[in-house]
């Protein structure tokens, strides 16, 4: 299948499946890929294409194993296999339809038939800590001469024994949250002139801001326009290649960090899209999401949410319950306009336990409710979101 052809294939997302009619994205452009590897380098992060072994365990197809199913859908390494004991001999194809022919194994001695290169932590476990139960499949993959990718908050290249193995075995370990080694503060950047910056925002953690992020600069891509997607967290910088992990800077440096990030972009090209993190009022997550809003400044946000969710992810039994969308619109525009104007452009929702008609009506009943242009374009393709930040931003 070229770049240019649309196939039909099933979504994924907070664990539902779907049917989609979606295009692939063009390549980006040769400026933007040389710029985006150097960026890669400076931050110590692998530039080429590996063969990967996901390690899922006991989670795949769950909210849990979202850096998995993220970096299956949208990233650029060929995926052999998937290690879940819980659901071998399934295929991933099960979960997101018939182009993603890829096997779901119990073992990782299993896998090395397929001459995998890297094995790639694909779940979040509690704390993100490295499960005692996991060790054992690390150390085999490295004395196997694959390298390591993790996007844990527990290092893995900082564990002696990890890092012994690696060195013996001529292998490399990748820690995506490991921060940059830049300490400055936000210096009030403007963007330069003709440059779009958006970030997606939403109602809660969890929800799908990256996937939106990467569908609209798909559909910025499609159309012809310079798009660039700013990954922000360890999946999106998986499926990229460049970007920080905002959660692990230091709080004094977040916003200057989020500010550098676009600046980065902005030399990539035009429409910028930023990954969004957490939620301005979830309990545990508000910081990281109000430094991406001050930090990055977007000209326009897009308001993510999924139908269907009363409370924040994680706080279930809480008495944190999310608030009507026209709240949480006016609320973001009001903490944007503390350090920069900016306007929520759009709403896109993530339909996944619905049907399609009953999407259809939601994104109606949600275009009514807010004034604003509505879709899902996990469901439905980014374009309709593209065109309103078209027409607000010019």
């Amino acid at each position: 299948m070229n770049a240019a052809e649309t196939h039909e294939t099933v979504r994924w997302e907070s664990g539902m499946r779907y049917q989609t009619h979606i295009p692939d994205a063009p390549g980006p452009r040769p400026g933007g890929v040389f710029i985006a590897d150097r960026l890669a380098w400076q931050m110590n992060l692998p530039t080429r294409p590996q063969r990967l072994v996901i390690l899922a365990e006991d989670q795949f197809g769950e909210i849990g194993s979202k850096t998995a199913l993220g970096v299956i859908r949208y990233g650029r390494d060929t995926i052999v296999a998937v290690i879940d004991s819980t659901r071998a001999g399934r295929n991933v194809r099960d979960w997101l339809g018939e182009p993603y022919d890829i096997p779901v194994a119990a073992t990782l001695a299993e896998t090395l038939p397929a001459r995998p290169t890297a094995l790639l932590l694909g779940t979040a476990p509690a704390g993100g800590k490295l499960p005692d139960s996991w060790r054992i499949i690390v150390l085999d993959a490295i004395q196997a001469g694959m390298h390591i990718r993790s996007g844990l908050h527990t290092f893995i290249g900082d564990d002696p024994e990890f890092a012994a193995a690696a060195a013996a075995a001529g292998v490399e370990i990748t820690d995506y949250r490991r921060s940059p080694e830049r300490m400055e503060v936000s210096s009030g950047r403007e963007h330069l002139p003709g440059k779009k910056v958006i970030l997606t925002v939403g109602t809660d953690c969890a929800l799908g801001k990256m996937s939106v992020a990467l569908e609209l600069r798909r559909a910025a891509l499609n159309a012809g326009l310079a798009g660039v997607f700013v990954p922000t967290g360890q999946t999106g910088m998986m499926i990229d290649g460049w970007g920080v992990a905002v959660d692990r800077v230091i709080s004094d440096f977040l916003n200057g960090t989020c500010e550098w990030l676009v600046e980065q972009a902005e030399a990539m090209g035009d429409w910028i899209f930023v990954e969004g993190q957490g939620s301005l009022d979830h309990p545990a997550y508000s910081a990281v999401t109000l430094g991406l809003i001050h930090g990055c400044t977007p000209q326009a946000m897009v308001m993510v949410h999924q139908v269907g969710r009363t409370h924040h992810h994680g706080w279930e039994e809480t008495p944190h319950m999310l608030k009507p969308l026209p709240g949480y619109i006016r609320l973001h525009e009001e903490v944007a306009a503390l350090v920069a104007p900016s306007v929520v452009a759009c709403v896109a929702l993530n339909t996944s336990l619905l049907s399609e008609g009953e999407a259809r009506r939601e994104i109606a009943r949600t275009a009514e409710e807010t004034g604003l242009p509505t879709d899902d374009p996990y469901r439905f393709g980014g374009e309709r979101l593209l065109d309103a930040l078209r027409e607000r931003l010019g």
